[in-house]
């Protein structure tokens, strides 16, 4: 099904676009509720250290589907309806806190400046509001990020990341099976042997890795770990092989091909 406007792409499969209405949303709730079972089988085999997200969107589905995926990520996330009192919202002790910039008793953007106030949290402001002076307001105030809705989830997810990784609030260690990979450090390794991937390549495998047993598209990949919006599959398959080349010097196959969809971490 398509979620974007007419003669547009639509989203890769895996991405679940949120906020361009209630039954989007849920759609996306639900994708990630049949997910938890793959993600509770993840659990066993790979591990990561992850942060405390607060949610403040007053759009019921949009806020569940937000909260969803980040605990399925392993985040500790809560979310809520309003503004709320910003000493309230701080009593969750979140490293980060997504905030739509139109709420019910206020505007997002005062609720920002009273949680940095009190607070050196991580801000990423949700909104439907695309003008280029609300951006610019947004990251005068300090915000990390602005995502405009609609949005995909797995976007927003990588952008978290990538905010607390630069706070230095995230610990990106992961672990499958014998492949360590620390993504802040820049380095992995297999049976305890460095592996002497270039910094595309540890991109690549860390999405690889926290998708265990998923088939992801080669466009997926191509949007997730090179921010591409262009179908380009020889540049996946040429760094696939290369990593597999490099991965498989120390055990066995840990990437299989997925006929006519393209690639799944299985290890």
């Amino acid at each position: 099904m398509s979620l974007r406007s007419q003669g547009r792409r639509s989203s890769p499969p895996g991405l679940v676009r949120v906020g361009a209405g209630p039954e989007i949303a849920l759609n996306s709730l639900r994708f990630f509720r049949r997910s938890s079972a793959a993600t509770r089988e993840n659990e066993r085999t790979v591990s990561e250290s992850v942060g405390r997200v607060v949610v403040v969107e007053d759009e019921t589905a949009v806020r569940e589907a937000v909260v969803a995926g980040l605990r399925q990520e392993g985040f500790v996330a809560h979310g809520y309806a309003d503004a709320l009192d910003a000493r309230a919202i701080l009593g969750f002790a979140p490293d980060l806190a997504i905030l739509d910039v139109r709420l019910p008793s206020g505007s997002g953007f005062a609720l920002a400046r009273r949680l940095r106030d009190l607070s050196a949290l991580s801000i990423i402001f949700l909104t439907a509001r695309d003008a280029v002076a609300d951006r610019v307001e947004g990251l005068e105030l300090g915000a990390d990020d602005y995502v405009v809705k609609p949005f995909a989830l797995e976007e927003l997810l990588a952008r978290i990341r990538a905010v607390l990784r630069r706070a230095g609030r995230l610990a990106t260690v992961l672990e499958a099976g014998d492949l360590l990979i620390d993504e802040g450090g820049g380095w992995a390794t297999r049976t305890g042997r460095p592996l002497p991937l270039t910094a595309t390549e540890l991109r690549l495998l860390a999405f690889l890795v926290r998708h265990r047993g998923q088939a992801l598209s080669k466009d997926q990949l191509l949007t997730q770990v090179w921010g591409y919006d262009a179908y380009d599959p020889n540049l996946v398959e040429v760094h696939v092989s290369a990593l597999r080349r490099k991965l498989e010097q120390s055990g066995p196959r840990m990437i299989q091909t997925v006929r006519g969809i393209g690639y799944r971490f299985a290890a």
